[in-house]
């Protein structure tokens, strides 16, 4: 049985790279300007030592709108 309190505490953020469980500490927001419209944003989280990756990977893609801190989101 959970508590009143569990079930209203915020789920950890976690970064979005494979395999990694560090907390995030950066919202990288994005679309697919084939599939998404301009005002849509998705969003993966990261870590500190995982945010220039993800960074490339979406940017070389051309989808990367904005990286703002996790506490903006």
């Amino acid at each position: 049985m959970s508590t009143p309190a569990a079930e209203t505490a915020p789920a950890e953020q976690v970064c979005s790279a494979k395999g990694c469980r560090q907390t995030a500490a950066w919202g990288l927001l994005w679309n697919n300007p084939r599939l998404h419209t301009e005002e849509r944003r998705k969003t993966w989280l990261a870590c500190e030592e995982h945010r220039a990756h993800l960074e490339t990977f979406l940017g070389s893609r051309s989808f990367l709108r904005e990286v703002v801190p996790v506490t903006d989101l």
